[in-house]
């Protein structure tokens, strides 16, 4: 799935990390936001499993992590519940400004609560989904309790939470007592989906029972037996997406669905290549005679890792190219070659750490290709050198050692 980082400011300036993703072929039908569960993250397996999956259904999904927790900024000890719902808000505020609101609201345990509290003050939402969730956000307390007054007392404690170490604030633990009822379920003004296992460990299955109750109808719910609190087996979070993509169809704004392909690229000339956008990030479709490709860049640099990068089709070029050119060859002269492999590496040094590169200044910087071939058969070492001499006489290598001229031009859209 297409998939690039997404960072935005909450409503106390700091930077939070996000991964947006997003269906893989056309325009999603719908946008989401996914809230995670305490102490967890925007990569935990089930936000990662559920969005990639609602993604296969055309919905994009934004995926982020709540103050202080995995790539945002600030301090866990300085975050809260309310802190919570407010990144949940600012994430949906941001999704509008760069996409479009989010009409469907995801949460996983905490997080779940999270969402039930922000869908309210969210008019694009139409539809909201708990998976494992309490009812109200001080259930969370009986994971610190043995510590609990002494935060109280001391102002800060540190505990254990899913074992990771972290430092609570008397703040904490006092705004999450304060979220003790149900009221924000009764000004719930959307759809309601509520996943639970009954042999869930962390959050009892009562919890679920007091959500539907307290809710109005719309409302559904699905029983996750045999799943556990983090949805660690992959079936349970597949099931999870499937059954929630279904579900919001009836809910969410009625668009056409993403193209099932992509869209007709235009037929190339002989001997030409078409590379074209795909998603508005780095990835690219790319069409030589009847051969589909995809390019993209790795989601460090912002891409989605949908396929391989420009350079990287550079060297596979040159790669092909001498491989090819060996075979020829070796046909041709009924060596003992059983097999050829190159693998090749691009990288930029200076003149002075180039023997072969001629007079040039020691610091100017250079291109370097560096190409390892390795030979399989019975060739002696004059067979075996003259192999090597032959690999750079392959076109593309020509090609490359010429400087050739690029000539770019301006045509009209089709």
């Amino acid at each position: 799935m297409p998939r690039s980082q997404y960072e935005f400011q909450n409503a106390s300036g700091l930077t939070l990390s996000g991964l947006l993703e997003m269906p893989e072929h056309g325009q999603p039908h719908a946008t989401a936001v996914f809230a995670h569960c305490f102490t967890c993250g925007k990569q935990s397996r089930a936000s990662t499993r559920i969005s990639k999956a609602l993604a296969e259904h055309g919905i994009a999904v934004l995926r982020f992590d709540f103050t202080g927790l995995g790539g945002s900024e600030g301090e866990f000890a300085n975050s809260h519940f309310s802190a919570n719902v407010q990144d949940l808000l600012a994430a949906s505020e941001a999704l509008a400004t760069t996409h479009t609101a989010p009409s469907l609201l995801i949460g996983h345990s905490l997080g779940g609560a999270a969402v039930l509290h922000a869908s309210s003050q969210l008019p694009s939402v139409r539809a909201v989904a708990t998976v494992g969730a309490p009812a109200t956000a001080d259930h969370v307390q009986h994971l610190f309790a043995a510590q609990r007054d002494d935060i109280l007392q001391a102002g800060e404690a540190e505990v254990t939470l899913g074992g990771r170490r972290f430092t609570l604030n008397r703040q904490f633990v006092e705004d999450m007592q304060s979220h003790h009822t149900l009221a924000p379920l009764a000004k719930l003004d959307a759809a309601l989906l509520v996943f639970h296992s009954p042999e869930d460990a962390i959050v009892p299955i009562e919890e679920a029972s007091r959500i539907y109750k307290a809710a109005r109808h719309p409302k559904s719910f699905v029983s996750l037996s045999g799943a556990d609190h983090l949805l660690l087996n992959a079936d349970d979070a597949q099931y999870v997406a499937t059954t929630l993509a279904a579900w919001a169809t009836r809910y969410l704004p009625a668009t056409e669905a993403p193209d099932a392909q992509p869209s007709e690229m235009p037929t190339p000339m002989p001997g030409e290549v078409v590379v074209r956008e795909n998603d508005h990030t780095f990835k690219l479709d790319m069409q030589a005679g009847g051969h589909h490709l995809i390019a993209d860049e790795p989601t460090e640099y912002g891409g989605s890792d949908a396929g391989p990068g420009p350079y990287d089709y550079l060297l596979m070029g040159l790669g092909a190219c001498t491989v090819m050119t060996l075979r020829m060859y070796a046909t041709r002269k009924q060596l003992d070659l059983t097999d050829i492999s190159v693998a090749l590496q691009h990288d930029r040094i200076h003149a002075a750490d180039c023997a072969d590169c001629g007079d040039r200044p020691a610091d100017a910087r250079l291109d370097r290709i560096t190409l390892r071939i390795t030979l399989t058969g019975s060739l002696n070492d004059a067979e075996r050198q003259r192999v090597l001499e032959i690999a750079g006489r392959c076109p593309v290598h020509r090609t490359l050692k010429n400087d050739p001229v690029i000539v770019a031009e301006l045509t009209e859209p089709t």
